[in-house]
């Protein structure tokens, strides 16, 4: 059987990254070549394939329609080839995330999924950090962060994981005491919970009950979602927290309170810096965080 052409694969590599850099200039550091080189190198490709895969303006270049169907085909028999590769070598060191998640994220939605991450990429291992000012850190300690944000900062390449509603979570025996209608005198005289970082959760709540100027007794302040859910069970006060972490948490103590649900201003995103994207290991969790569905 004759064996097939193949192209070379250093055009390959500076086409790939290319793409994913967005920037030829980018692309060229990255590898360590000249602009001008790697412009013979993708040159060299587009005369193997007799396709234009890039439009040349100035310093600039623009994937072309049909460069962008030839990366979308041959993207994953690249990352396929990667991982036969990674498989059959005992040269390639591990690879490493340095992750920065939420812990109420990562205890409900990440950690019951890793098990099927390390069997896909098993040299894949990742730091989790759960510290504070996960989203500043990015690009500095951290390799790439899942947040829970109104909206990451520009510059940082962002994927919105899931959308929110809002509830008000407590104890059903709290909830009995409260009733089925809004009572803002009783409400008055509770503890509410609320997350550090999610202060605005409250006041679309309020403000979907028809409460703007309401006070209550107390308002208890923590960092931690889990705590928040746990202290709630106990009776301790109203927790302020989104939909999902109600279901996923599964307590037959708690219940939503009036039934309620407001559209949250916060959404889970995964976060990293455009180049952390050529990083084999952001590149690989990327990848499957999205393909998963968490």
């Amino acid at each position: 059987m004759p064996t097939r052409r193949l192209p070379p694969l250093r055009a390959l590599e500076a086409f790939m990254r290319t793409v994913r850099l967005g920037s030829a200039r980018a692309a060229a550091e990255e590898i360590g070549l000249s602009p001008s080189a790697l412009s013979r190198r993708i040159s060299n490709l587009e005369d193997f394939v007799g396709k234009k895969l890039f439009t040349r303006a100035r310093q600039s270049m623009q994937l072309t329609d049909e460069g962008q169907a030839f990366y979308e085909a041959v993207n994953p028999h690249m990352e396929a080839l990667a991982r036969a590769v990674e498989s059959q070598s005992d040269n390639i060191s591990l690879l490493r995330l340095r992750l920065g998640v939420l812990p109420l994220f990562g205890s409900q939605r990440l950690f019951p999924h890793l098990g099927e991450l390390r069997k896909r990429h098993p040299l894949l291992h990742i730091d989790i950090d759960t510290g504070p000012h996960l989203e500043d850190r990015v690009g500095d300690t951290l390799d790439a962060a899942i947040i829970l944000s109104r909206g990451p900062e520009r510059g940082l390449h962002a994927v919105r994981l899931d959308h929110n509603m809002v509830h008000a979570i407590c104890s059903k025996e709290m909830a009995e005491a409260l009733g089925t209608e809004v009572d803002p005198a009783k409400l008055a005289k509770q503890t509410f919970l609320i997350h550090n970082e999610l202060p605005a959760s409250f006041e679309a709540w309020k403000t979907e009950l028809g409460l703007v100027d309401f006070d209550p007794a107390a308002i208890d302040h923590y960092d931690s979602g889990q705590l928040m859910l746990a202290a709630a069970g106990q009776g301790l006060g109203i927790a302020i927290m989104h939909d999902d972490h109600f279901r996923r948490a599964g307590d037959n103590r708690l219940t939503n309170l009036y039934g309620v649900e407001v559209e949250s201003p916060y959404s889970y995103w995964f976060v990293c810096k455009p180049t952390a994207l050529e990083s084999r290991p952001v590149r690989l969790f990327h990848d499957w965080l999205i393909s998963a569905g968490l």
